[in-house]
């Protein structure tokens, strides 16, 4: 990954993006650098979990269908990514019977999310090594998303993977990623 610093230009258009996530992006430079800090500190690249070929080819879609950068659609995918291990690790948590938490992507990472389904057989490969099953996209709203706690309760689990959280994505925008009119969580499993 690029060590990028998001600029103005990285920012989508407010078609793409909520204007409070555009303010957060155009933040200045010594407030990303602590924004992007997590633990624990020897977090891994989360670019790791494909091919390099893999992930310049979704970052190239995402940088032409989302008018972004390549450097903020490098960090978009990579959070993506972050979030698809923390939900197969939940996948095969929820499989052996263990205890699970319900995690939710952001508005700016559920398009990287939708990126990576389009190239089927990639996404389906992901699932397969990460998950032991494919990971379903199922959008769906319950109190715990609309309050925000959803997305509190995400984000330990994706420090918990090992790979690098920028919290830049995580923090500050707390609508979910669907409409009002996604399907009831019990739908969803």
């Amino acid at each position: 990954m690029s060590s990028h610093r998001p600029q103005l230009s990285d920012v989508p258009s407010t078609d793409h993006m909520h204007r409070s996530q555009a303010r957060l992006i155009t933040a200045r430079p010594d407030h990303l650098a602590a924004a992007r800090t997590t633990f624990p500190a020897e977090a891994r690249d989360p670019a790791e979990l494909l091919s390099r070929e893999t992930f310049d080819l979704l970052v190239e879609d995402l940088r032409r269908g989302h008018h972004v950068t390549r450097g903020y659609a490098e960090r978009m995918l990579g959070q993506a990514l972050v979030f698809l291990k923390a939900q197969a690790n939940i996948a095969r948590a929820r499989a052996a019977g263990r205890p699970w938490v319900r995690i939710v992507p952001t508005v700016p990472v559920d398009p990287a999310w939708h990126a990576f389904m389009l190239r089927s057989q990639p996404y389906a490969d992901f699932c397969a090594e990460h998950a032991g099953a494919f990971l379903h996209h199922v959008p769906f709203q319950d109190e715990a998303v609309l309050s925000g706690d959803a997305l509190e309760a995400t984000i330990p689990e994706l420090q918990k993977t090992g790979y690098m959280v920028d919290l830049e994505f995580w923090h500050g925008e707390r609508s979910p990623c669907c409409p009002p009119e996604c399907a009831s969580p019990e739908s969803t499993w």
